[in-house]
């Protein structure tokens, strides 16, 4: 019975009738789902000697994907920061000048200075969206490698044991085949047939062999090729097994699970993208027209229905009203009397007693305005601040009752060189015009912001004159016998009508102060010892000192590490893609701060040569921010840090910039000569940028939570955005908060 006959429906004849009825049959049993039967054909797949062939070329093709999204990405990430830095630089450019005075004001100048502030939001909406898609770009091609590298060490593992046992399989099948021919020969020997043999006689090695000994021969080979044949059999089972038990089934786990977890990111980031796409439409749109309307929160429709024609026609009018002139009657004729005959008579010029006329009405009038300017002529003008390459005629001295009508607040004045200097030390040409006693006694009687509050230079480290890596020849110090030195060993404390000249650290003899040449940094071993910082002690640490500890003990403004980071970066590394972002090799870095904590002054720490750093300009850049990550206070200090927050806020960039400037120029010496020097350096990355990639913004993000630190906990976070303003600002503005170098 055949088992179709075994599941047709049973049948019986009924006694009334006589026709068959259907019986009940049994229920048949479940069948198989779709989803049952697909995993079964997989398996089949699976298990099959294609099957980590297979899941290999699947690898491949989702590495594939990832790369190409993550190519994407990239592209998108470009397109959308450069859109948003030209829309930022348009609406700041427009915006300056509509602020001119040709241009409109009242109700458009307010509506379009809205409008500006409207696209300057979407322009900072397109940047965080140009930076997130940076980073997805960059978390795929890191998970593409890791599944490439997987893919590389599972296809060596897999494909060997596969080919081991094709390889055996094929050594069986031989010996299968030369063990069928030895029997076939032996059984016809055995039986006499000789179809398919040579007839004549059989000859050995010893002579002719006759039919009994062919025939043992024949028997012996093929009980040889047996035992052969049966050998290679078992090691193809056992071979055969384990691949099938443990090394295929491993494998094919092991990429499946790759697989899975490569398109598992690669849809992640799928769906962040769609997220983020949602968000800045989103905030683009909340940014147009947003949800609470108001005074400070206008839409885009609302500040252009703002505009008032006829008003700003009749304000402007109005401003105009003082600008009319006097009223004069109806024009009249009116003979003059001295030309009627009847009235002409001669006249004789007035003479004042004393027999001098009169000097004429005007030249009151000008002596009086002479005496107005005479003060303004006779102000000195040597210069009063940091001297960073400042011309001698660019801060004019003011005293401290006119500081506050003609000297900017936020201006950075600091003791010209220092009082120590001005008397111990020569004259330094570069320093522009010689000053008079009365300029030098100005100097000395204006604080360091010229009356400003909160002087760091009466309690904190010493003030710094020009930097030392500003002068580029050398000068001679002074003769001790020609120039003995006039002031003691430690500064006179301080009066309370001038600064206290705190401006030197304490001197050991004395003998004159070094040349500005003598502190620079090394430029070789030629140079003498005070070319090189002092060294004392075997281990002098450079990285967790504070900077005012660093300037007491070795007299450098700016930190030596600084100095020769700054330095290899700007020969080697202008043109390196993702300078400052990328990280470098963290040995790398390690040696090279241990270096500098143990030997400062080692010859290899000469970062002109690129072998003292390992040919390594990305670790060089990490070495810089490990060193003011390890600061014990921030380079922006902890005691600045709510004022600078609170300056970033400012959403007008004119006075955001002047604010930070202020704040800037409250800074410490220390601080303010290592900052001006980071600045600097950073702003000539920045006019590489078309090459490594890296513009403010990206300086910025780097940087800011590196300067900065945080306030107190959790502030870092919280801050993030302000920190990534505050530095970004400092980078656009470098030339209007510091001078250069030249």
């Amino acid at each position: 019975m055949s088992l179709g006959d075994a599941s047709a429906p049973a049948t019986s004849p009924t006694p009334d009738s006589g026709s068959p009825v259907i019986a009940a049959a049994p229920v048949p049993p479940t069948a198989p789902t779709p989803d049952d039967e697909t995993k079964s054909h997989v398996q089949d797949v699976l298990s099959s000697e294609i099957g980590i062939a297979t899941m290999l070329n699947r690898l491949k093709q989702s590495i594939a994907s990832a790369k190409e999204f993550a190519t994407f990405l990239k592209k998108r990430s470009v397109l959308e920061d450069e859109h948003a830095n030209g829309l930022r630089k348009l609406c700041k450019a427009s915006h300056e000048s509509s602020s001119r005075s040709e241009h409109r004001g009242g109700t458009f100048a307010k509506a379009y200075e809205d409008m500006m502030t409207i696209h300057e939001r979407m322009a900072e909406n397109g940047t965080q969206f140009a930076m997130s898609l940076h980073q997805m770009h960059e978390d795929l091609l890191e998970l593409a490698g890791i599944a490439e590298k997987s893919r590389k060490g599972w296809k060596q593992s897999g494909l060997t044991a596969e080919q081991r046992v094709a390889d055996l399989e094929a050594a069986m099948r031989k010996s299968k085949s030369k063990y069928d021919a030895l029997a076939e020969e032996y059984d016809r020997a055995r039986t006499g047939d000789t179809t398919g043999q040579q007839k004549g006689k059989m000859f050995g090695f010893k002579g002719p062999k006759s039919a009994a000994q062919h025939e043992e021969d024949l028997l012996r080979k093929a009980q040889a090729a047996d035992q052969d044949y049966q050998a290679k059999v078992h090691t193809v089972q056992a071979e055969r097994g384990e691949l099938i038990n443990k090394i295929r089934p491993d494998t094919i786990k092991a990429l499946q699970e790759i697989v899975r977890e490569c398109d598992a990111g690669v849809v992640l980031q799928m769906q962040k993208f769609a997220s983020f796409n949602e968000k800045l439409l989103l905030s683009n749109g909340l940014s147009v027209s947003p949800l609470k309307h108001g005074p400070e929160a206008r839409s885009l429709r609302e500040c252009v229905q703002a505009i008032n024609n006829d008003k700003d026609l009749d304000e402007y009018l109005l401003s105009q009203l003082p600008r009319l002139p006097p009223r004069t009657g109806e024009p009249k004729y009116e003979k003059n009397t001295l030309l009627d005959p009847a009235n002409r008579t001669t006249t004789t010029p007035y003479v004042p007693p004393g027999g001098s006329q009169q000097a004429p009405t005007h030249s009151r009038e000008q002596g009086s305005m002479n005496s107005r300017t005479g003060p303004l002529n006779d102000t000195p003008t040597a210069p009063l601040g940091h001297h960073y390459g400042q011309s001698s005629s660019s801060i004019p001295i003011i005293s401290a009752s006119q500081q506050s009508e003609s000297q900017p607040s936020h201006e950075r004045s600091f003791s010209h060189g220092n009082i120590l200097n001005q008397i111990s030390t020569p004259f330094n040409p570069q320093y522009g015009d010689s000053r008079s006693a009365a300029t030098q006694q100005a100097q000395a009687a204006s604080s360091r912001y010229n009356g400003a509050i909160g002087s760091i230079s009466s309690s904190g480290p010493p003030q710094l004159g020009a930097l030392p890596f500003q002068y580029s020849q050398p000068q001679s110090p002074p003769s001790t016998t020609q120039q003995p030195p006039q002031q003691p060993t430690q500064p006179p404390p301080p009066q309370p009508s001038q600064q206290p000249p705190s401006s030197q650290p304490p001197q050991q003899s004395p003998a004159p102060l070094a040349s500005p040449s003598q502190q620079a940094y090394p430029s070789g071993p030629a140079q003498g010892r005070q070319s090189t910082p002092p060294m004392t002690q075997p281990t002098r640490p450079v990285f967790g000192v504070s900077l005012s500890r660093l300037y007491e003990r070795d007299g450098l403004a700016v930190p030596m590490v600084v100095y020769q980071c700054i330095q290899a970066v700007d020969l080697f590394g202008l043109g390196l893609e993702g300078i400052y972002r990328l990280s470098g090799s963290v040995p790398h870095v390690n040696k090279l701060k241990t270096l500098f904590d143990t030997d400062s002054g080692s010859s290899n720490l000469d970062f002109r040569n690129p072998e003292n750093f390992f040919h390594d300009v990305n670790s060089v850049a990490g070495l810089l921010k490990q060193f003011f990550r390890d600061l014990p206070d921030p380079l922006l200090t902890k005691e600045h840090y709510a004022s600078f927050i609170e300056a970033a806020k400012n959403e007008d960039e004119v006075i955001r910039r002047d604010s930070l400037h202020a704040i800037i120029n409250s800074l410490p010496d220390p601080n303010y000569a290592t900052l001006r020097a980071l600045t600097l350096h950073l702003h000539r990355v920045i006019n590489n940028s078309s090459v490594n990639r890296m513009s403010s913004q990206n300086l910025a993000i780097v940087f800011g939570p590196t300067l900065m630190g945080a306030a107190g906990p959790g502030t870092n976070i919280a801050d993030a955005g302000w920190q990534v303003r505050v530095v970004d600002t400092i980078l656009q503005n470098t030339y209007q908060i510091f001078d250069d170098d030249d």
